[in-house]
């Protein structure tokens, strides 16, 4: 009997454990397969969540499902599409490339009158402006054109030396000193601004004149008259300022980090309005110190102005050439900058995509050099990254994106 009792206590022993080790194999099986639903969201705004299909009441796009597993630590940081998915947010992959990366910088710049090109006439010597003949900036003038009368005691003082030098050597042809005191009284007046043809005048009429037409020494346009009729002048005084616009300065103003671009000879494109065709030329002068009570420095360029349609002061576009290297790029689409930084979504397999931390480089127009984070060798989202983020923030939330490879 006790033999019978012993046999029985085994057999419900043995029963009870077995059933325990089902369970717990059951339960185990149910933590990594049990799938928590179906859920709807929208591609472009993931915070819409819904139960049921429909559409997004911010854009109006259809809601796409999204089946939610139990996470484990194998594909926590993956993100798995349907096919549905991939079409809806059009996701393309490819290879990562090195290609030349750059982009060029422009600036807004001015024409300037070439100051090279600029004359400033002054009166000869002291004495009354009687008449200008051109009174009015913008004006064009030819050399020999009249420019001002000037009546000057010191010019009539000159006159009369010339006379009597003239009336020695008529008295003593042979005498050589009387020649080059001559020589030099006609120089002076040559020196003060009379022309050869005025000072023959003076000696073949021998009439004195103290009234004096001043003549356009070179040709040009009036930028500036500093006196008027009937007023004193001393020797030197400013007069007019002329320049020619035969060529043109282009002008801008660079911050340091554009001013590190430029040096002497850099080849650059202005683009002036009304000009059809961009005018290539060459960095002529950069200015060695900063701009007063400013933290800019100016560039200058010369530019050719044959026809003269290039007027001062209309505003330009200056296009610097970009520092081309040769880089892993990718377009500017496949990047997600958050506030964890920069990153891009990696292909894993079939459907299935990672995302990994990058370091940015130069950026062009469309596309940006990846510094670090990826190898020539790997397939990354180019178009769609968008989806995949939103995938993610409804998988791991809307503050941390888990998964981030560094």
């Amino acid at each position: 009997m006790k033999q019978i009792f012993k046999l029985l206590f085994l057999w419900l022993m043995a029963f009870t454990i077995g059933a325990c080790t089902n369970k717990d194999k059951h339960e185990h099986h149910e933590v990594g397969t049990t799938e928590a639903g179906t859920t709807y969201t929208c591609p472009m705004h993931p915070q819409i969540v819904e139960s049921a299909p429909g559409s997004c009441p911010i854009c109006g796009m259809n809601l796409v499902p999204v089946k939610k597993q139990a996470s484990t630590e194998k594909n926590a940081g993956s993100i798995m599409l349907s096919e549905t998915q991939m079409k809806l947010g059009n996701i393309s992959t490819r290879p990562v490339q090195m290609e030349q990366v750059g982009s060029n910088t422009i600036l807004t710049g001015r024409l300037a009158v070439d100051q090279t090109q600029a004359d400033l006439i002054s009166s000869r010597a002291a004495g009354r402006i009687e008449r200008l003949y051109v009174k009015e900036t913008g004006r064009s003038i030819q050399k020999g054109q009249p420019l001002y009368d000037l009546y000057s005691e010191s010019l009539l003082t000159l006159e009369q030396e010339y006379l009597l030098a003239l009336d020695q050597v008529k008295a003593f042809p042979e005498e050589k000193q009387f020649a080059s005191i001559l020589n030099a009284a006609k120089r002076k007046l040559l020196l003060m601004g009379l022309s050869n043809a005025q000072v023959n005048r003076v000696a073949q009429t021998r009439q004195l004149d103290a009234r004096i037409t001043f003549l356009a020494p070179t040709s040009g346009i009036i930028t500036e008259i500093a006196t008027a009729e009937g007023v004193y002048v001393a020797e030197g005084s400013l007069l007019y300022r002329l320049s020619r616009f035969n060529t043109i300065w282009v002008e801008a103003e660079l911050y340091a980090q554009e001013a590190a671009q430029l040096q002497v000879g850099t080849p650059i494109e202005v683009t002036v309005s009304g000009i059809s065709d961009p005018i290539k030329t060459k960095v002529t002068f950069i200015n060695p110190e900063f701009r007063q009570n400013s933290q800019v420095v100016v560039a200058r360029a010369k530019l050719p102005n044959p026809k003269g349609l290039l007027i001062p002061g209309t505003q330009a576009t200056i296009n610097l050439p970009a520092r081309v290297n040769q880089a892993l790029t990718l377009p500017l689409d496949a990047v997600i900058r958050d506030a964890r930084g920069a990153h891009v979504w990696v292909k894993t397999g079939e459907n299935t995509f990672n995302s990994k931390m990058v370091t940015l480089g130069a950026e062009s127009a469309n596309q940006v050099a990846i510094a670090d984070g990826l190898h020539a060798n790997d397939t990354v989202v180019v178009t769609g990254a968008y989806l995949l983020y939103s995938e993610s923030v409804l998988k791991n939330g809307s503050d941390q994106m888990t998964g981030h490879d560094h």
